[in-house]
């Protein structure tokens, strides 16, 4: 029988805005944070937020992350002291390059280390909250976020942790991984991110952060905690295919998914939304179809599908916890966001629930169940099933 995680707070930090309900709210008014090509968190003051101490000492990557934490942290009751023993709350924060973009090249100090550490996350989450329960950093990619939410529901199940703060960030728009982007011929041209659309031609980098407490069922009523949302499995799997491209049958990926309803004890026909990984580039939208089709079969065209990249662009650590987030306020609200800038679904991609317009979002034989997937380079495969409360 599936054990679930209940989720009591969480917080984002988006091209969108600060706070998971401008994030979600913003979303579903079908509004994008992407422009130029660029989706940078241009609301975001660090000055607003952090010290000087904070902001001297954290990458942006880790800013983000501080800031996507207080709100999470805050909205679970834990701002004034922590409700578990310190020693038994975990702190994972999933990223794809950390800190060193932003210090690529800089001269050298005596914090440039730190602060392109992908652990430094973490590390600053753990002092600022007094965190000693076991902290690190996932870096599987695009994986990262939905790695870190996977590993940390893993624990709290098997007691190693009675609670978690985890999520992912990222800050990588930097004209040097921008570049390379470009040379892959992996980023958008024109600009825009249009996943699953015929005219989709690459993606659009963004930044941000995403984190979500996490602890047991018991734990979270036992302190009267209002519960957001359920984690209810997990799965992940490994390409070994490409160090960039998916392999084209989607078989790891689709394998991927089918662990993660098997760990949570439901079936493809439970689901009522599927927040999809959905890049915009033509390679990955047609191996993640491929891959819910196989993993999914006849339910997959009756399942509500889209992609907030198109809003955000791409997140790349911090997509996982972000989409997450998302997801669970789809459950709550029973009301799906669209694929920003969908008109014409690609016929190549066969019969899917593509969400082109907010929809309302109806529960199923199991109640409001949701998937959210990441794919990240390296052949990562993440998956997560979510629950209402």
């Amino acid at each position: 029988m599936t054990v679930p995680v209940a989720v009591t707070g969480v917080g984002a930090v988006t091209p969108l805005g600060v706070g998971a309900d401008v994030l979600f709210s913003r979303l579903i008014a079908g509004e994008t944070g992407t422009a130029g090509g660029d989706g940078r968190c241009h609301a975001f003051d660090a000055g607003a937020f952090l010290s000087r101490r904070e902001r001297h000492r954290n990458a942006r990557f880790a800013q983000l992350a501080l800031v996507a934490a207080d709100e999470a942290v805050r909205q679970a009751g834990w701002a004034d002291s922590l409700p578990y023993a310190a020693e038994d709350i975990l702190c994972v924060m999933g990223t794809g390059l950390g800190g060193a973009p932003e210090h690529a090249g800089a001269e050298a100090a005596p914090l440039t280390v730190p602060l392109m550490m992908p652990n430094s996350a973490a590390a600053s989450l753990g002092m600022r909250y007094g965190i000693r329960g076991e902290s690190f950093a996932t870096s599987g990619a695009c994986a990262a976020g939905a790695q870190a939410i996977g590993f940390a529901l893993r624990s709290i199940r098997r007691g190693e942790a009675a609670a978690a703060v985890v999520g992912g960030a990222e800050a990588a728009s930097v004209p040097l991984v921008r570049e390379s982007f470009a040379q892959a011929g992996a980023l958008s041209p024109s600009g825009r991110c249009l996943p699953f659309d015929e005219d989709r031609d690459g993606f659009v980098m963004g930044e941000g952060a995403g984190v979500l407490v996490l602890e047991s069922v018991e734990g979270a009523r036992a302190r009267g905690a209002p519960v957001l949302g359920l984690v209810l499995g997990y799965g992940a799997t490994t390409d070994a295919h490409h160090l960039t491209a998916p392999p084209p049958e989607g078989l790891p990926a689709a394998q991927c998914v089918r662990r993660a309803l098997t760990d949570a004890d439901v079936l493809p026909g439970d689901l009522c939304y599927i927040n999809a990984h959905g890049t915009g580039t033509r390679l990955n939208d047609e191996a993640e179809i491929r891959s819910l089709g196989r993993a999914l079969g006849d339910a997959l065209p009756t399942v509500p599908l889209s992609s907030t990249k198109a809003a955000t662009g791409h997140l790349f650590g911090a997509g996982g916890a972000v989409e997450a987030i998302v997801t669970l306020a789809v459950l709550r609200r029973g009301i799906a966001p669209a694929t920003a800038g969908l008109r014409r679904p690609d016929p190549a991609l066969g019969p899917v629930g593509h969400v082109r317009t907010p929809r309302v979002v109806e529960p199923r034989s199991r109640g409001s169940v949701g998937l959210s997937d990441s794919f990240g380079f390296g052949g990562h495969n993440a998956a997560l099933v979510l629950g209402a409360p």
